[in-house]
């Protein structure tokens, strides 16, 4: 489990092909201190698991499945992208939950900056719109944020300086992009509502099952 807080921008440092899909090698300042083989890590909102490491950088493999359903498949050496480890049960909860479990990639529309600050206009697969709402939470890139407006599958969230300044999206513009992740807490209650529905029993589904006829 992640909190969308990012702990720190790496670089790739390679990529190697491999049978089941790519090998990144991330260079890390910071987080690479306290990580192991085998622990998880996001890149870019996406879980991967830590295969290999060395005093200045860490290696991650994503399989054919994960390359075509994120925006790691158009990662190039040099690329910066977004980290954060596992959170521990002892940290301080920041953001929101987030699993690291992509749900779709995201297109920019625009992107205004005002001041040190900046408004990202991006529009999302028609098929995760029913969980994104107003004042809701939302993962880009693995950074947790907030919908500040909703029309459709046009969502627009508001980047204070802080977050352009230690994430990656401060080198996005429109036409890129992004990894998205929707609220966990919305699919958990349209799983409720949808299991609900199911076990709800009336005259009319009684006789769909053969009893009352004649």
């Amino acid at each position: 489990m992640f909190t969308g807080l990012i702990e720190e921008v790496g670089k790739i440092k390679g990529i190697t092909p491999i049978s089941e899909g790519k090998e990144f090698h991330i260079e890390s300042k910071k987080v690479i201190n306290d990580l192991n083989i085998g622990d998880s890590i996001t890149i870019d909102g996406a879980c991967l698991t830590v295969t290999a490491q060395t005093n200045e950088y860490f290696s991650v493999q994503a399989v054919e499945e994960t390359l075509i359903k994120t925006t790691l498949k158009g990662v190039k050496v040099g690329s910066s992208v977004n980290l954060e480890r596992a959170m521990l049960a002892t940290d301080r909860f920041g953001g929101h939950f987030v699993q690291g479990h992509v749900d779709g990639i995201a297109k920019i529309i625009s992107f205004q900056r005002s001041g040190k600050a900046a408004t990202l206009k991006f529009k999302i697969p028609d098929e995760i719109v029913k969980y994104v709402v107003l004042k809701g939470s939302i993962t880009l890139n693995g950074i947790s944020l907030t919908a500040a407006e909703v029309n459709g599958s046009i969502v627009t969230v508001s980047l204070i300086p802080f977050t352009l300044e230690n994430t990656n999206l401060g080198q996005k513009k429109a036409g890129d992009s992004l990894n998205i992740e929707v609220d966990l807490l919305a699919k958990y209650v349209e799983n409720f509502l949808k299991s609900k529905e199911q076990k709800t029993i009336s005259v009319e589904k009684i006789k769909t099952w053969g009893y009352g006829k004649k």
